[in-house]
């Protein structure tokens, strides 16, 4: 059974991305097969990436946790906020921290054989997209392979209706586009494994 894990960059209660990420939930269980887990970074607490605290305290036991998570995820969809038109702070530093978690022949725990969707919601014109631009540079340098189809949902602030889903047929397909693209290429990785 595929395992789909869905994170939003935000720990804002009434985020965006939050919404976004929920919206491509909803549409997976509905819709496939896979099961697919959400997850809330605000449980998983870690300091900001010191070399200094890894090397004198070690790795923090959420971030294994959340390592661990990963690894059992056979894909993973990223819903990013895009701050002063880069990724967050909060996304950026849990990758980092991800990242020193690793096997005994040096891949990532949370990143080796994984593919990723990113999707993106922002008040702005351009729906977050130049921030989405960052996370597929970072999560291709841990090895992840990105998926090229992606969502930025412009003036976000409108998007939604009052139950969380997009208000737009044309924006809901587009979603729906990308994570039937997705979900196609976790099954061929799956299948070269």
């Amino acid at each position: 059974m595929t395992e789909i894990l869905v994170l939003a960059g935000s720990l804002r209660r009434d985020s965006y991305n939050r919404r976004l990420a929920r919206c491509a939930i909803d549409w997976i269980r509905t819709h496939t097969p896979a099961t697919c887990r959400e997850v809330d970074l605000a449980q998983y607490p870690m300091p900001l990436y010191d070399a200094d605290l890894e090397t004198s305290r070690g790795i923090p036991e959420t971030v294994v946790q959340l390592a661990e998570v990963f690894a059992r995820a056979d894909g993973v969809i990223f819903a990013c906020p895009e701050y002063n038109a880069s990724i967050t702070p909060l996304l950026k530093n849990t990758i980092d921290w991800l990242s020193r978690v690793k096997r005994d022949d040096g891949s990532f725990v949370a990143f080796a054989g994984k593919s990723a969707a990113l999707l993106s919601a922002s008040p702005g014109g351009l729906g977050g997209m130049r921030g989405l631009v960052h996370v597929t540079q970072i999560l291709s340098a841990m090895q992840v392979l990105v998926l090229p189809q992606q969502l930025a949902v412009a003036r976000a602030h409108e998007a939604f209706d009052a139950d969380g889903h997009l208000a737009e047929p044309v924006t809901r397909e587009r979603l729906h586009a990308v994570l039937e693209k997705f979900l196609k290429l976790v099954t061929a990785i799956d299948h070269l494994s």
